[in-house]
């Protein structure tokens, strides 16, 4: 295991504790954790622009709430968090924040929406996109992600933590392609628990090897980070290895406690594919 954030907060966070399921909405469950201090070890200072734009996705497939009368609606919901936001939100507080709602008595839907956006963009100090869907929206359904899967190359693995020298690409060929594996999987910073996910790259620029691209990929495996911080440092490995022109990194990460966070980082927000943010894999 290597690499754990040195976040002294994350000391006070919910996560890897005994917590109470609370019976009432309270924002104050939520907590906040800077992106800097991982950032910084990434080579970027919060000071200036970042190399990247992008999001964090987050599905919860355990939102509801009591309307007027008492009665429970449960809905899907998606919550869009920018990448330069200062903090990101650690994920067990996030749940406890959403039980929360289980026995909260709200007007109607809109008003739900509105709580929702109030709360997380203050605790991440940007603004954060809310979006609600009833239990059969097309929305959710599972689909294949783009592009050519590298999972079954034959590669002779090594190495278990982030290495990026195993990536290479061949100047001679430019191409426009996108490639995806469901091998990545890190660990929990504070738990040590596994993160499955899957992930999508797309790029212009010079080719990409897929046997060193995979080797690298599984590099991951005993990896600890936040799921955001792990899509940023393999954009930035692979912007400097390859010298993409454009490119843009998407995980899918599984689902726990009814939450799913799905990072993506791309060199504009153009080289990110509009449908990833309405699909979700068989694992999620």
């Amino acid at each position: 295991m290597t690499d754990a954030p040195s976040d002294e907060g994350l000391a006070q966070a919910p996560l890897g504790q005994s917590s109470a399921y609370p019976d009432h909405y309270d924002a104050g469950l939520l907590f906040p954790i800077p992106r800097a201090a991982n950032r910084g070890k990434l080579g970027l200072d919060e000071q200036d622009e970042l190399p990247f734009v992008g999001l964090d996705l987050w599905q919860s497939f355990e939102l509801s709430w009591l309307d007027r009368s008492g009665k429970p609606v449960v809905r899907l919901a998606r919550f869009g968090i920018p990448a330069n936001s200062s903090h990101l939100i650690e994920s067990k507080s996030f749940k406890l924040y959403l039980n929360g709602f289980n026995n909260t008595h709200f007007a109607n839907e809109g008003e739900v929406i509105e709580r929702l956006e109030r709360d997380l963009s203050e605790a991440v100090r940007a603004d954060v996109m809310v979006s609600l869907h009833r239990l059969d929206s097309a929305d959710f359904a599972i689909a294949t992600l783009d592009g050519d899967c590298i999972d079954d190359l034959t590669v002779a693995i090594q190495h278990y933590t982030p290495t990026p020298e195993l990536l290479h690409a061949d100047s001679e060929q430019i191409v426009e392609e996108v490639l995806h594996s469901h091998l990545l999987k890190s660990n929990c910073p504070v738990t040590g628990q596994p993160d499955w996910g899957s992930v999508v790259i797309r790029y212009k620029g010079p080719r990409i090897n897929r046997e060193g691209l995979l080797a690298y990929l599984v590099s991951y495996r005993n990896h600890q980070d936040f799921h955001e911080h792990c899509v940023e440092r393999i954009y930035l490995d692979l912007r400097e290895r390859t010298q993409a022109t454009e490119l843009a990194v998407m995980a899918r990460y599984t689902r726990r406690g009814g939450l799913d966070i799905n990072p993506c980082r791309a060199s504009r927000f153009e080289a990110l594919d509009p449908a990833w943010l309405e699909k979700r894999t068989a694992r999620q």
